[in-house]
């Protein structure tokens, strides 16, 4: 099947509030890889550093008011790139319908994200399990969108500790979650190679994920 060839979506609840809309940006994710490409030419990609010192393996940019970023002195939101100083890139309007409309379609109406974090996975890396947590208002959704290689997600419980369930996502695909479930822990096994490629992409995936975070 052609990655670029639209169908029909169809959405699966992972737990209450959580919801899997399989498929969602097929259709719209050729124009989003052509805005995509042009935030990472204004704010490229980068490997932060963790409070504890450690270089994370994935990837990373951001696009909107605000852009979450990491240093030895911690997590946060900011409204300028520490690398060049200027304001992150506008969030492209592609990038806002698709979020806003995945939103709609899990029952999170009237939502406006400030942030998208951009995560570039090679083959190899992985995002161990954390909780969203440094945005003002819990009551708004996650949106996530995955691009590229296929990748296994992993969603949680309240605690670290507690077994995730694994959900397979493709190119295309988009979860949603908030309300009771906005501050499970989420992450992704690491990245295998894959067949699935999208050629914009090769062996890449990026994931989009939208938040309100002022």
């Amino acid at each position: 099947m052609d990655l670029f060839t639209s169908q029909q979506p169809s959405m699966q609840e992972i737990v209450k509030d959580a919801f899997l809309l399989q498929g969602f940006a097929l259709g719209k994710d050729a124009l989003m890889l052509a805005d995509l490409s042009q935030v990472i030419s204004a704010a490229p990609l980068r490997n932060m550093v963790t409070p504890g010192g450690f270089t994370m393996s994935v990837a990373m940019t951001n696009c909107g008011t605000l852009g979450w970023v990491t240093d030895r002195t911690g997590y946060r939101y900011t409204a300028h790139d520490p690398v060049s100083g200027k304001p992150w890139p506008a969030m492209p309007d592609s990038f806002i319908t698709l979020a806003q409309q995945a939103a709609g379609e899990a029952g999170f109406d009237d939502f406006s994200p400030d942030a998208c974090l951009i995560n570039q996975y090679k083959v190899g890396t992985r995002m161990g399990l954390h909780q969203d947590k440094n945005e003002l208002d819990f009551k708004q959704p996650i949106v996530s969108v995955s691009l590229g290689l296929p990748a296994v997600f992993q969603f949680g419980g309240f605690k670290r500790a507690d077994t995730p369930i694994k959900i397979p996502l493709n190119h295309g695909d988009v979860v949603v979650w908030g309300g009771e479930s906005r501050l499970r822990y989420h992450g992704v096994l690491p990245l295998k190679a894959g067949t699935k490629q999208v050629p914009a992409l090769g062996e890449h995936r990026i994931n989009l994920t939208f938040r309100k975070a002022g």
